[in-house]
């Protein structure tokens, strides 16, 4: 479904699916879950999803409801990478090494989150970056060298990149806010390198916590009951 033409404030879209699309530097999809009830007049919380190696944009887009139906407008990129087909019919994309794809990616998100902000009443304090597994690396990434830009970040069974130095804003990135949930028995992405990034960005000042959860590198059902409560904590702090 496209994006519908509101000419601002004309029309209220029903709650659903809409799909975008980038033209430059290369077609990029922005998928976007508009919430139930959508009040033009209201500046809603954004929530910007990175799907993890082997996702897509419409499998992860599909946490949003589960997120919540009401608070937020949700939408979900895709990784640039196209890795074929999965098992099970699906297509597959990654994000691809940080030090190759950088500068296409913070172009699209930034490009996703106008054209969003352009079609739809978001706060322009209230954006944050969600990503799962290697597309937490992303939201770190982007979250780190624009905080000026974004609210929080979100880390799903994800981490920082290793490479690099991810603190080099340390003065602006005080005010990020990030949320770490993570499961323990994670063999993909080790449970001490997700407490290694909490350490860190602690003694840096950042305003951070950290959920563990009974699970492997799947989500556990109270990852998103737990961001739904502290997106909704950071938005009332403004």
């Amino acid at each position: 479904m496209p994006y519908p033409d509101l000419s601002w404030q004309t029309v209220r879209p029903a709650e659903g699916f809409y799909t975008a699309e980038l033209q430059q530097p290369q077609k990029l999809p922005v998928r976007t879950f508009l919430p139930t009830g959508y009040e033009p007049r209201y500046p809603y919380p954004l929530v910007v999803f990175f799907h993890g190696n082997g996702g897509s944009d419409e499998q992860i887009l599909h946490l949003a409801p589960r997120l919540s139906r009401r608070n937020y407008i949700c939408i979900a990129l895709r990784g640039p990478q196209d890795l074929g087909m999965r098992d099970d019919g699906r297509s597959a994309y990654a994000w691809g090494s940080p030090d190759t794809t950088n500068s296409l990616i913070e172009d699209y998100v930034l490009r996703a989150v106008e054209l969003t902000r352009r079609s739809y009443h978001v706060h322009s304090e209230r954006i944050y970056l969600a990503g799962i597994s290697e597309g937490a690396t992303q939201a770190y990434n982007l979250g780190l060298q624009f905080p000026e830009k974004f609210g929080g970040v979100i880390s799903l069974n994800g981490s920082m990149a290793r490479s690099g130095g991810p603190l080099f804003r340390l003065p602006q990135m005080r005010q990020l806010r990030v949320f770490i949930g993570h499961g323990i028995a994670n063999a993909m992405i080790p449970f001490s390198m997700a407490r290694k990034d909490y350490r860190l960005l602690y003694t840096a000042g950042v305003n951070v916590e950290m959920n563990s959860y009974p699970a492997n590198s799947r989500l556990h059902p109270d990852m998103l009951r737990d961001i739904n409560r502290w997106l909704i904590r950071a938005c009332n702090e403004y």
